[in-house]
Formats: structure tokens, C-alpha cells, sequence
């Protein structure tokens, strides 16, 4: 009877041993399972935050990009990526944990949604600039032709005008002087002994001209003597910055035919020696020549 007891405490022990065996294999079964759930969980929430961190450098390397263009929007680019040095720097603090990971995600999201649409703006923007800037330039090329054209017809319209006044000055031809002793009869001998002259006769030819203006002309004629006196009026004229000394002037009506004119130069006592005879249209010496007296 006794032994029976025994056995049967026995049997008692070795199954209260067999359920607390059981327990602590379950026990650490479950703390192990528990334990590497854990490091799985740290493991990827570390795997996370570096994969955030690394779109994060992406995003600033990009918003970096967009800003170099120097565009209209630099301002507006520049405060987001702002927002996005301030979120890496708040990551780098983080824990890490699942909770904080979710919400650097979202806020990751956001940031990338704000930038896909600042660099739809910003491209938008670089074609629109593309464009202006094209029009501009093809504006002053337009301009720089139209320029060189107005230079080409100015420079035209200088030369024809040029052409038109040359085309349009007198031609004086055939000047002639010749002395003249008056007789009381009023008849005029030539002659050219100096002490026998009383006037001079001084001759010349205004040739014609098509195109020239109609209308009086004025000449005015200078005779000097061998010691280099002015005869006759001794009238001076200023033509702009020259003055001339003239004999006298003479006045001619002109309608593009040929014209002679004549006019005689009193005097006395003519010197001896070469004369020299200026014909002057204005202040422009158009004709000259020479004569002498013995």
C-alpha cells in the first residue's frame, strides 16, 4: 500500500515538473518570437528612415537644380526646399520609430506633391521664356536689318542728293577780259597798252543746264592787277566763315538756256603787268583766267 502511494506522488511530481517544463518552453518560445519581432521591427524602421532620408536628398538635390535656372520662381522654390533641410535635420533627431516614420512619410508625400507641382510651373515657365526670348531675338535681328536697310537708303539719298546738287551747278565758260579805249563818239577800241585803257570788258558764258534751278543767279567777279589791288567796287561779302573782295556783281535771270554776260570796268591808270580774273558763285570760285597790259 505504501508503495502504491509513493508511485502515485511520484506520478504527481513528474507531471507537475512536465506542465512547469512545458510552461517555460512556451514561455521562451514566446520571448523569443517576441524578440525577434522586435528586431525586425527596428530593422526595418531603421531601413525606413534611411530610405526617407535618401528621397529627401533627392528632393533638395532637385530643388537645388531648379533653383540654379535663376527663374522667375527662385523665391518660392528656395522656401520650399527649405521646409525640406528643416525635415531632414528633424529626421536625423528622430527615434526612429514606426509612428514617427509614418508621419516623416507623409510629410515626405506632401513635400513631393508640392514639388511635382513647382517643377510643372518652373518648366512651363522656362518654354514661355523660351519663346519670349526667341521672338526678341528674332525682333532684333527684324530690327537690325531694318536698320541696316534705313542706313543703306539714307546713305542713298545722301549720294543722290549729291548727285542732284553736282548735277544742278552752272558751268561758267569762255571767260574773256579784253581793255577798251573809249573814244568821244562812244565807240570802243581794243587795245593793250595800260595808259591808253579806260574800261575793262569782262565776258563769260553761263552754260545750260536741264535740271538746274530756274530763277536770278548772282555772280560776283574779282579783278586784281599786278601789284595785287582789287579794282572797281572793292565790296567785301561774308560766306559763312570766308569774306570776299570783290569788283562788282552781276545778276543774271536764268531758265536753263544758255547766257552771255557781259560787263565793263571803268578804271584809270591801269597798271602794266598780268591781271588775273576770279569769277565767284557765292563764296565757290567757278571760273578764272588771266590777261596782261603792256
Amino acid at each position: 500500500m505504501e508503495n502504491q502511494k509513493s508511485n502515485s506522488n511520484l506520478k504527481a511530481v513528474i507531471a507537475v515538473l512536465a506542465l512547469l517544463l512545458v510552461g517555460s518552453l512556451v514561455y521562451i518560445f514566446k520571448m523569443t518570437s517576441d524578440a525577434k519581432a522586435l528586431q525586425t521591427e527596428l530593422t526595418e524602421t531603421k531601413s525606413d528612415k534611411a530610405s526617407v532620408m535618401k528621397d529627401l536628398e533627392e528632393l533638395k538635390a532637385r530643388y537645388d537644380a531648379a533653383i540654379a535656372e535663376n527663374t522667375s520662381m527662385s523665391d518660392e522654390l528656395i522656401a520650399e526646399r527649405e521646409k525640406v533641410v528643416n525635415l531632414m535635420a528633424d529626421l536625423k533627431k528622430s527615434k526612429g520609430d514606426a509612428a514617427s516614420m509614418a508621419k516623416y512619410k507623409k510629410m515626405y508625400n506632401e513635400l513631393e506633391g508640392k514639388m511635382k507641382t513647382l517643377m510643372a510651373e518652373n518648366e512651363a515657365l522656362k518654354k514661355d521664356n523660351a519663346k519670349l526670348t526667341t521672338q526678341r531675338d528674332s525682333t532684333v535681328t527684324v530690327l537690325g536689318e531694318a536698320r541696316k536697310y534705313n542706313e543703306v537708303l539714307v546713305g542713298q539719298n545722301e549720294e543722290l542728293s549729291k548727285t542732284v546738287e553736282i548735277a544742278q551747278k552752272l558751268t561758267i565758260s569762255n571767260l574773256k577780259t579784253a581793255a577798251y579805249k573809249l573814244r568821244s563818239s562812244g565807240k570802243q577800241i581794243e587795245t593793250d597798252k595800260a595808259r591808253r585803257a579806260d574800261i575793262l570788258k569782262i565776258s563769260f558764258t553761263i552754260a545750260e543746264n536741264k535740271v538746274a534751278k530756274q530763277g536770278d543767279k548772282t555772280y560776283y567777279i574779282q579783278v586784281i592787277d599786278s601789284k595785287n589791288n582789287v579794282l572797281g567796287e572793292k565790296q567785301t561779302e561774308n560766306f559763312g566763315d570766308n569774306s570776299l573782295t570783290y569788283s562788282f556783281q552781276t545778276t543774271v535771270k536764268y531758265e536753263n538756256k544758255s547766257v552771255n554776260v557781259s560787263q565793263d570796268l571803268a578804271g584809270k591808270s591801269f597798271e602794266k603787268g598780268t591781271y588775273f580774273v576770279n569769277v565767284f558763285d557765292k563764296g565757290e570760285l567757278v571760273s578764272k583766267s588771266s590777261f596782261s597790259l603792256r
